[in-house]
C-alpha cells in the first residue's frame, strides 16, 4: 500500500516530549484559517510505499523517544496510516502521537485509534479565534486524549498550560537545501520571524494560511 507523504525527519524536539521522529503526510480537506502548515493541504496521488517508508525511518527507532504524525490531515489515509502505524508498533515500543484536525467524536470508531495503534491524539480543527495557551497545541479548543497506558504516563503531565520554554522550533534542512520550521509558534511568530529576516537581506517563505 501507497502513502502520500510531505515530509519526515529526526529529531523533532518541539512536537512531543524528546527526541521524536516526525513524519509529515500530504492532504488535507478541513483547511482550518490560519493553519501553519498549508503546504500540506494539496492533495497528490500517493507515491510512497509504507514499506519502503518503514524502512527509511526505521534506523531512528533505534534511538528515538517516540514518534509524532502530523500533516496535512493523518486520518484521511486511513488504511495507509492504520498499516504504517502497525509497522511501526512491530519496530519499536516507543509512544506515538498523532495531530488530527478532526473532532475527538469523528474518531473514535477509526480503527488505528481502537485498536490500541495511538497513544495519544491531538484532536480538533485549529480555531484562529482561539486562545493559544496549551502545551503542544495551536489553539485551545484543542483535545488531548491519552489512549493507552503508555499515553497517559508520558503525556498526561503534558495537558497543560505552555511556559516560554515551550515556545522553540525544530530547523531542519531537507536534501534540496530548504530549511524548514517545525513545532507550533506562538501568534504572529512567523510574521516577526519574516521581518527580520527581510531586514537582514534574507527572505523567509512562510506556510501559514492566509485569513
Amino acid at each position: 500500500m501507497e502513502i502520500s507523504l510531505s515530509r519526515v525527519h529526526f529529531p523533532v524536539t518541539t512536537l512531543g516530549p524528546g527526541r521524536r521522529v516526525g513524519i509529515w503526510m500530504q492532504g488535507c480537506s478541513i483547511r482550518c484559517p490560519g493553519c501553519i502548515s498549508s503546504d500540506t493541504w494539496a492533495k497528490k496521488a500517493p507515491g510512497t510505499n509504507v514499506d519502503d517508508l518503514l524502512v527509511r525511518v526505521g534506523s531512528w527507532f533505534k534511538e528515538c523517544d517516540g514518534v509524532t504524525i502530523s500533516g496535512g490531515e493523518p486520518f484521511e489515509q486511513a488504511p495507509a496510516l492504520e498499516l504504517l502505524l502497525r509497522g511501526i508498533r512491530k519496530l519499536t515500543t516507543a509512544s506515538i502521537l498523532i495531530y488530527s484536525g478532526r473532532r475527538l467524536s469523528a474518531l473514535t470508531d477509526e480503527q488505528s485509534v481502537t485498536a490500541g495503534l495511538v497513544d495519544c491524539l491531538i484532536s480538533e480543527p485549529f480555531e484562529l479565534k482561539s486562545p493559544q495557551t496549551r502545551y503542544l497545541m495551536g489553539s485551545d479548543n484543542q483535545r488531548m486524549t491519552c489512549l493507552t497506558p503508555l499515553g497517559r504516563e508520558i503525556f498526561g503531565p503534558l495537558n497543560r498550560q505552555a511556559n516560554d520554554s515551550d515556545r522553540r522550533l525544530d530547523v531542519m534542512f531537507d536534501e534540496d537545501g530548504v530549511v524548514w520550521l517545525a513545532g507550533i509558534p506562538g501568534r504572529g511568530d512567523m510574521a516577526r520571524l519574516q521581518v527580520l529576516l527581510e531586514e537582514k537581506g534574507s527572505y523567509l517563505r512562510t506556510t501559514e494560511a492566509k485569513v
